[in-house]
């Protein structure tokens, strides 16, 4: 197809992981656009831990020398390819942290296409259905994903604050439904207040539950009961907290990014029978869990965890979103060299309420 969009797209990129924090504005060849294609003009992109892991080659090596990261993404559409139906050029949508799918297995067709095995990440992989190019996210002046990765945002829903939804709250909402969407009264245990726990006490309480905070300390008590906890245990404050809330929780959502010191254990002890704990933060990849399968045998237990989730989950998110007021507490940065270099420390530091979104991108990529 023709296309009235630049060939080149501008973007705040790293190098290489010794100089994560220190991003500099280029210019990169774009992707080619492909029929099942829309191209977004960016507003404004969340910060997430999964950039820092990245940029940091945490969990893998970076594949370019230009990487631009961010998967949070809230733009208007300015092109779609041909093939394209349910979106069109004006208007406003999210894209999360994947860009296209096959379209044509078993969990494509059945509303898991974040599952399906040839998934595309939204930067730093290889897109097998264009020859190969390496992504690139979206701390940029455009994206282009798939027609199924691309998420209509409801008016009622301002694109800083819907940004953050694209992956931390899409990465909470899924497991929730999928887990506790059919349990009339669920009782749900959210671990680790940040980015991604905020926003799952909002989710859980919207969805009918019982919510119950965990932190290692007191410092979020009053955010977290203010979010819509009905209790708060701070786990270094409280001893035998783990006896005091046995056969308590159907779901123990672990949003907590690190592995090494999680007293997994303790938390399998605190499950109902047939109960669930689901990480649905991601470790580095030199961090895991040491359970043995005795520690699930006495409440018919699952350790289980998950990858973003569906359109269609994506969809319900943000209506629910729009319906009950949900919004992540977000600090706002403009987006420079500076500004995306301090928002990666900061993040990697744990230094921010709840989380960070990029802005300004009229005046960046001008």
């Amino acid at each position: 197809m023709s296309s009235s969009v630049p060939d080149t797209f501008k973007g705040f990129a790293i190098s290489s992981s010794k100089t994560w924090n220190e991003p500099k504005l280029v210019s990169y060849k774009r992707k080619p656009i492909l029929s099942t294609d829309v191209v977004v003009k960016n507003i404004c992109c969340g910060v997430c831990a999964s950039d820092v892991h990245t940029v940091r080659e945490s969990w893998a090596p970076i594949q370019r020398d230009d990487l631009v990261v961010g998967h949070e993404i809230v733009g208007h559409v300015v092109e779609v390819g041909d093939d394209v139906k349910t979106i069109k050029v004006g208007d406003r949508i999210g894209i999360g942290a994947s860009t296209s799918a096959c379209g044509e297995c078993r969990r494509c067709k059945s509303d898991n296409e974040n599952y399906c095995a040839k998934v595309v990440s939204t930067y730093n992989a290889p897109d097998s259905f264009s020859d190969g190019y390496i992504t690139q996210g979206g701390y940029a002046s455009h994206s282009i994903a798939s027609e199924k990765f691309c998420f209509p945002i409801p008016e009622k829903l301002d694109s800083h604050v819907a940004a953050p939804l694209m992956c931390a709250g899409l990465t909470v909402y899924s497991p929730l439904v999928r887990i506790i969407g059919h349990l009339s009264h669920p009782v749900v245990a959210v671990v680790g207040i940040g980015g991604l726990g905020h926003l799952a006490l909002q989710f859980a309480k919207a969805l009918g539950a019982e919510v119950y905070a965990f932190s290692r300390g007191s410092s979020k008590k009053a955010d977290a009961l203010s979010l819509g906890a009905d209790g708060f245990i701070a786990t270094q404050e409280e001893d035998g907290w783990e006896e005091k809330y046995q056969d308590k929780f159907d779901l123990v959502l672990n949003c907590a990014s690190g592995a090494d010191d999680f007293p997994v254990e303790k938390y399998l002890q605190t499950l109902a029978v047939g109960g669930t704990l689901h990480s649905a933060g991601l470790p580095p990849s030199d961090e895991t869990f040491s359970v043995h399968p005795m520690s699930f045998l006495l409440n018919f237990s699952s350790l289980s965890s998950s990858h973003l989730g569906s359109k269609k989950e994506a969809l319900d998110m943000l209506k629910l979103s729009a319906d009950k007021g949900i919004k992540p507490l977000i600090q706002e940065i403009p987006i420079t060299a500076k500004g995306a270099g301090e928002a990666l420390t900061k993040c990697d530091n744990n230094d921010v309420r709840y989380r960070f979104v990029l802005t300004d991108f009229e005046k960046a990529f001008a």
